[in-house]
Formats: C-alpha cells, structure tokens, sequence
C-alpha cells in the first residue's frame, strides 16, 4: 500500500471529495483545500509529511501557474501536480518549465491520476531518502563531529569555520593521526561544494612514479599498458575539493604540475595535446615543516606559499588531554554498535592510564585501543587497567618529557635524521640501518 500524504486543492467540492476518496482507497492519506490560501497554509504546516500537491490550476484566489514557486519553496520535496479543466499543450510546457511534475486535464484524471500521483509520490520519497542521507553524511563530517572542548582544537576549529565558505586553499599541519582529514571533511561538508564530490589522495600511498598519472590521468596509450583513458582525481573532484594529505611527499615534477593546476585551474594529461580545464578547491596535508624543507630545496617555496594561504595548525592528542574522556566515550558507543553489544565501560584507574598516557600515535592510536578493548572485555564488565596495553598501563601519571628515557631518546634521534635529510624516508631509512616498514612504524608511532 502507498505510504505519503497527498493534498488535494480544488474549489469544485464534488471533485475534491471524488480525488480524496480516489487517493484514501489506494491507501494515502489525504489533506484537503477549497482555495490557495487554505491551500498554502496546510502545506506550511505540513510540509514535511506531504509528498505530492495536486493543485487546480483555476482557484478563487489564485492561478495554478502562479502558485507553483510558492508550493515549492514551503515544500521543496514534494511534487506538484497540476489540474485543469480545458489543457492545452502551451500550458503543459510552461508548467513542466516551472517545475511541476505533471499536467492533467480532469477529463483525463479518472484514468491517470492514480498512476501519476504514484510516480511523483515515489519520486518525492526518493528526494527525501537522498535528503536523510546528506543530513547524515553532513552531520558524521561537520565541525560537531570533530569531538572535544580543549582550547588547542577549539582555536582550529574557528579558524577552520572562518575559511570554509571561502575558496582559499589550507593548509592542515600537524602529526599523523591527529585528524587532519576529518577537519578537511567538516570545511567541504560548510562550504558551497557540499553537495559536490569529496575526493581524497594520501601522496605517500602511490610510487612517485604513478603519483602524476593519479592526480592528472592520462590518453589511451600515453605509455605502454594505457589501454583507454583515465581521469586523474582533479578531475574527479571538479566543482567539489582534492583533499591531498602527505603533501611532502609529491617529487619535484609533480609539485610543478601542481602548481600549475592551482594557479589557472588547468593542466594536461599525459600523451594529451590539449589542455582539461576543471573547477577545484585543493585542501592540504603534511606533517612536515613545509616552509623549512623549502628552504633546504626539498619542497618547491612557491608551492608551498600557494598551498598556505591558510595554515590550520591540528593539534596531537598530547596538546588536549581532557578530551580523552569524551573521545572514549564516542568510539566506545560507535564500537557498542558495530560489534552489537552495550558500549564499553571503563573503569577510573583505565581511564586515568588513558588521560595521562602521551598518544603519540594520537587519535588513531586512541581508536585502536577503544577497539581493541571492545573486541577483548566481556560483555558487562568494564575495561580495567591491567587490559590495556603495557605501554598506557605505566602513564598512571603525567606523562614524563625526560629526555633520558629511551622512548624520547630514540624518537628525538629518529626526528634529527628525518630532518637531516629533507624528509626523505628512504635515504632516513638507509641511514638509521632500518627497513622501510620499520621507519614508518616509528614515524607513526612517535607522530613524526
């Protein structure tokens, strides 16, 4: 049976009652208006829960064709359905033109009305399951969603929502794993691109090799194995945002092609002739001195000043201890309803482990421990101290910045080496005697 609201507004009272009783039978429920004003007045009140208006375009107070701009701005989802007693094709065409869904003569609405009224309703719920999910994407990716109170995120936070509306380009710095993606999601998600593609590319996921053809795309045999054409992510993401996190890591011939596409928002693809034109916001990410690895001719400087026209610094979870408690409680409950059971309680003395403990690999790291214990403590019985990781078990209290101990001794030499060579893993990796896995574990585990 039909599910929806229908309403009804007609001045002749023999039909509107036939249209109501004809709507009630297939199992609608019906609103009902003699006149326009009546008409409008139970569509302002109703306006969520009516899916199709089905309007005489001859009223007392008020013509069919005139009154569509102002059903639609009372009920942008619904759709109008137009009745008229002489048609003609003229009036048809200027009525689908305004935004009605259909045009009936009422000679003809015996036969057609039901089948017509069924095809708006089911457009209608469409456009309103597409509006539940945008509000639900909108609402897991705005800036409510970025959970915490400590002064270090709140001073991002109002830099972040100041920028949003705007065009400028950001640049996001700050460790791994301390959300910088989730504050590039929350500037598109309160931007005027919203409703346009979100495309996001980790720079140090891809050869550097295949990094170009990633971002710019290529021509059908551009290079052996092109068989078709490819579009890059620009212009996946054209008339929305490219998130690109890891910036540093795009090698020298990219960063000029870069800079191009951001300064006249063109470039050219691989084996093509001919420039694409596209239409992008481009958001940044590193967890690199940008500026600094410019100055030492690692990271081209003018594309770091185009990439930085705002700089938003993220802070580590270290720099906003007192939200700890909120974030636990948060994927506590979000892991409750992935793994079907109640959330995870934790008991004072894990909690005040987990407040003092120095998260280097911060809010990601924090996740994982969440998890983990949702996944390993019985149902019902809170996550104790002696549950949690070795290493979070020892921070019972302030986290210690001594130098001497062998975590900070070994961090700070990792960090000095990265340094000294420019942020080249690789060459970092060969000078250390380590394999590459094993610098980036430690890279992410201290938040270098």
């Amino acid at each position: 049976m039909p599910e929806g609201t229908i309403l009804v507004i007609d001045d002749e009272e023999l039909l509107r009652h036939a249209l109501v009783r004809t709507l009630e039978l297939e199992g609608y429920s019906v609103l009902a208006a003699p006149d326009a004003y009546r008409g409008l007045q139970l569509l302002r009140e109703r306006a969520a829960e009516v899916l199709v208006v089905l309007s005489d375009v001859k009223l007392p107070d008020g013509r069919g064709l005139d009154l569509l701009p102002r059903y639609k701005a009372l009920a942008p989802l619904a759709e109008v359905v137009l009745l008229t007693a002489y048609g003609t094709i003229a009036d048809g065409v200027q009525a689908m033109k305004s935004g009605a869904f259909d045009y009936l003569t009422k000679s003809d609405a015996d036969e057609q009305l039901v089948v017509v009224v069924e095809r708006a309703a089911t457009k209608a719920r469409l456009q309103h399951r597409v509006a539940d999910l945008e509000k639900k994407v909108g609402a897991q990716h705005s800036f409510e969603a970025l959970i915490g109170t400590a002064p270090a995120l709140e001073q991002a936070k109002k830099m972040a929502q100041q920028v949003a509306p705007t065009e400028a380009t950001v640049l996001l710095t700050g460790p791994t794993g301390a959300g910088k993606e989730l504050f590039a999601q929350a500037i598109h998600q309160a931007s005027p691109r919203r409703r346009q593609p979100f495309v996001a590319l980790n720079c140090s996921a891809f050869p550097k090799e295949l990094l170009e053809s990633e971002l710019f795309g290529y021509r059908k045999g551009a290079f052996t194995g092109a068989q078709a054409d490819k579009k890059g992510l620009f212009e996946e993401a054209s008339g929305g945002t490219l998130f690109l996190d890891e910036i540093g890591e795009l090698e020298s011939g990219a960063q000029a092609k870069l800079l191009r596409a951001l300064e006249t928002q063109e470039f050219t693809k691989l084996g093509d002739g001919r420039p694409t034109r596209v239409n992008v916001r481009v958001l940044a990410a590193t967890n690199r001195d940008l500026k600094q690895q410019g100055e030492a001719g690692h990271f081209r400087p003018d594309l770091y000043y185009r990439l930085s026209v705002v700089v938003i610094a993220v802070p580590p979870l270290s720099a906003r201890r007192t939200d700890v408690p909120a974030l636990v409680r948060h994927f506590a409950q979000h892991f409750g309803v992935r793994l079907r059971q109640p959330p995870l309680q934790i008991s004072p003395e894990a909690l005040r482990a987990l407040e003092h403990y120095d998260w280097p690999g911060n809010i990601r790291e924090l996740k994982n421990v969440v998890e983990r214990g949702a996944i390993l403590t019985p149902p019902g019985q809170p996550l104790a101290l002696e549950d949690l990781p070795l290493e979070i078990q020892r921070s019972g209290g302030p986290a210690s910045d001594d130098p001497r101990t062998l975590r900070n001794a070994e961090r700070r030499h990792v960090q000095l080496i990265l340094e000294a060579c420019g942020g080249n893993k690789a060459e970092a990796a060969r000078v250390l005697g380590v394999a590459h896995t094993t610098l980036y574990r430690k890279i992410q585990e201290y938040g270098l």
